[in-house]
């Protein structure tokens, strides 16, 4: 009787949220007509961005993470672990970043990881791929652009993410980098902090409850933030000053939104409404897509968190591999676009 009732609700939710979604931009434009703005002014313009996109993306937000959860209930640690120790470095960076696209892991989660994946004898270079693709690649952020940009800039996404990654782990796996993680990494039995007693699929259902409440609880300020930021520069933010700053012709534009980008803290998911107002004001795909990886891949919280376990010297080398790998995808899908 309990699993007949968990699998209508999850039905129930599904649907629910499909049914919302279908009415929302009518929904969207009776809420905007009800509000005393100016028609055609820029503040109606910020308004009307925001009442209809915060509701668009925390709905896709919620369908997306709770069928994600359910696939990301298959993964566990050590799971991964075991997939990637003992493999040739070439394969266990693919395996790597392939397994940082699915698996539930941010950069919060670097510490413990990295304990784990150096306790397994994974290849340093393979870990590196992972711990890029984890946060760099988020299939929220994938679907989120596939119904905003459609399935090209999708794939863009996804696939130069991945190429980033393994190229990355790639380098520094060859390297020989070995001696700047901090002895006491080596020293330590990690523990592996999700069950893999799964096996259920009533269980796998109430994991993506979970991974709705507790994902979408932690990041829809994040969302809603980046939705205000992104709806201001729809709104006020002339479109030459953009153009200017990150279109094509400028050939340093690239490298500064990477610049621009390390600084800040924000998921994927949050920061895709930025990027969305900044390509609409005449922001290049390259240059944009440049910005929202530096973001989600190096953002500076994530380097303090991997101080606990690297040196400095290989904290240097991570960023300037992956900016790198950044610039160089988005000088190249500048020139194809």
């Amino acid at each position: 009787m309990l699993r007949t009732k968990l699998r209508r609700d999850a039905l129930a939710f599904v649907a629910a949220v499909s049914i919302l979604y279908w009415f929302l931009q009518p929904s969207a434009d009776f809420v905007v007509s009800l509000l005393p703005l100016e028609h055609g002014s820029r503040l109606a313009g910020t308004v009307s961005f925001f009442v209809f996109e915060a509701p668009k993306v925390l709905l896709l937000l919620l369908i997306v993470v709770f069928v994600i959860g359910i696939v990301r209930s298959y993964f566990s640690p050590e799971k991964t672990r075991r997939l990637l120790a003992k493999r040739s470095p070439l394969v266990g960076n693919v395996m790597g970043g392939t397994l940082g696209i699915v698996t539930p892991f941010c950069s919060c989660s670097a510490v413990p990881l990295f304990i784990g994946f150096i306790e397994a004898g994974v290849p340093l270079g393979a870990t590196f791929s992972f711990l890029i693709a984890a946060p760099m690649i988020n299939e929220v952020a994938a679907v989120l652009l596939f119904g905003l940009f459609g399935w090209r800039t999708a794939l863009i996404y996804v696939s130069t993410g991945l190429f980033i990654a393994i190229a990355a782990g790639f380098v520094i796996g060859k390297l020989k980098l070995e001696r700047y993680v901090e002895e006491w990494v080596y020293s330590v039995k990690a523990a592996d902090p999700m069950a893999e007693g799964r096996k259920d699929f009533d269980d796998r259902i109430r994991y993506g409850f979970t991974a709705v409440r507790d994902i979408v609880g932690r990041v829809w300020p994040y969302v809603l933030a980046g939705i205000a930021v992104g709806a201001g520069i729809h709104g006020y933010v002339p479109q030459d000053f953009m153009a200017s700053f990150m279109g094509k012709s400028a050939w340093w534009a690239v490298p500064a939104a990477v610049i621009v980008g390390v600084p800040l803290y924000s998921n994927a998911a949050g920061i895709i409404p930025i990027v969305q107002a900044l390509l609409e004001k005449g922001a290049s795909l390259g240059t944009a897509l440049a910005f929202m990886m530096a973001v989600v891949g190096l953002s500076f919280p994530e380097t303090i968190i991997l101080r606990k376990v690297l040196k400095l010297q290989l904290i240097a080398v991570f960023v300037g591999v992956v900016a790198a790998g950044i610039i160089i995808v988005g000088y190249l899908f500048n020139f194809i676009y």
